[in-house]
């Protein structure tokens, strides 16, 4: 039957019902289906775009003038590869450098300093809160969160993009540091502010539980940033693998009670701190000093450097001070200032460590950690 050369009526149904497949509409955005659609660009740029290949200078792949392609043109990593081979020629063309420094800047070990006072601090207020001195608990459930609160913008400072810290959330992967790292930042930052609203809105069981929880999540804050330092391949870090987590909890756990202590207006507050951060910092000499014994001549970067060596006797006066009972809140501004001289060391000694290409060769040959002078 003829329709005066219109569509036929059962192509108008299989084109209705083309348009709809499982209860969606399908009908294209742009033009008609089967043709081709007109173009015109896009008005809004999707994340992370960075006009006139920008983005290139975050990539190794792309950009070989960046810091993470950076090349050793003095032939110390075919001099790594000769000892490696016991002082054999190495039959093919060596390139360099056998790994990459890290790129960190001065906002990741400030970043580590902030949240382990924040850390220290969480421990502190439960430490009050069991002595009951709840006034002090408080006070100390404030510093805590005062100290994590730059922790997200000094990592989003680093990553050089807010959405790359937001990417971070994305995934909850267990078997990696950072990716905790980040969900634990965020967890305790949740629970202080609540801790604190509670102090404020007058709840105190409910403050004392969530600082309990607090302190759950510091537990792993203060102690996150040794672990992802010891799982690179940078000699240092990584020959420090069992000790650089405590070494990190001492030290922590040393700046929250030092930043409580001066706020403290209760003396017998601020001489039950006192034994505290002398406590933890006397821990940490120990622990450091074992690590470096352990570490042999892969120390040398960390003991030459000159923050860790005025870190270190800054604490040994702090100390001294504490046991003489003089200058009552020196020693407090001390550790503080230890704390994050060691943060600052710890991460400049690796970089220089990952430089050294003999270093990273043998170690890559070897579980010893010691290195034979050739």
């Amino acid at each position: 039957m003829s329709h005066g050369g219109g569509t036929p009526p059962e192509e108008i149904v299989r084109r209705e019902e083309g348009r709809r497949i499982g209860g969606r509409d399908v009908t294209p955005a742009v033009g008609t289906r089967g043709q081709p659609g007109a173009w015109q660009r896009a008005g809004e740029k999707v994340a992370l775009f960075r006009e006139h290949f920008g983005d290139a200078r975050w990539s190794y792949l792309y950009d070989k003038d960046t810091r993470y392609a950076a090349r050793s043109g003095n032939g110390s990593v075919a001099a790594a590869a000769r000892a490696a081979r016991g002082g054999d020629e190495v039959p093919v063309e060596v390139q360099g450098p056998v790994i990459n420094a890290a790129v960190w800047t001065w906002e990741v070990p400030a970043y580590f300093w902030f949240g382990g006072m924040a850390t220290g601090s969480s421990f502190v207020a439960v430490a009050c809160d069991a002595a009951g001195d709840h006034d002090a608990a408080a006070l100390a459930r404030k510093v805590a969160l005062g100290a994590v609160l730059p922790g997200a913008p000094l990592l989003i400072m680093d990553l050089g993009r807010p959405a790359r810290f937001l990417n971070m959330l994305r995934i909850f992967k267990t078997r990696s540091p950072m990716s905790m790292g980040a969900w634990c930042l965020s967890a305790f930052s949740a629970t202080a502010s609540g801790a604190v609203a509670a102090d404020l809105l007058g709840y105190p069981r409910i403050a004392r539980l969530l600082g309990v929880k607090t302190a759950v999540f510091g537990t792993y804050l203060g102690s996150y940033t040794g672990v992802l330092l010891a799982s690179t391949a940078t000699p240092l870090w990584a020959r420090s693998r069992s000790l650089l987590p405590p070494i990190f909890i001492c030290t922590a756990t040393a700046s929250g009670a030092a930043a409580n202590r001066l706020l403290a207006r209760d003396p017998a507050t601020r001489s039950a701190l006192s034994i505290v951060e002398a406590a933890a910092m006397t821990a940490e000499l120990v622990l450091s000093a074992i690590n470096e014994r352990r570490l042999g001549p892969l120390a040398h970067p960390l003991e030459e450097h000159r923050l860790y060596r005025a870190a270190t006797w800054g604490v040994r006066a702090g100390l001294a001070l504490r046991l003489l009972r003089r200058a009552e809140h020196v020693p407090s501004v001390i550790f503080l200032l230890a704390a994050l001289g060691y943060r600052l060391a710890w991460v400049e000694a690796g970089q220089a460590s990952a430089r050294d290409d003999v270093a990273v060769a043998q170690m890559a040959r070897s579980r010893s950690a010691r290195i034979g002078t050739e």
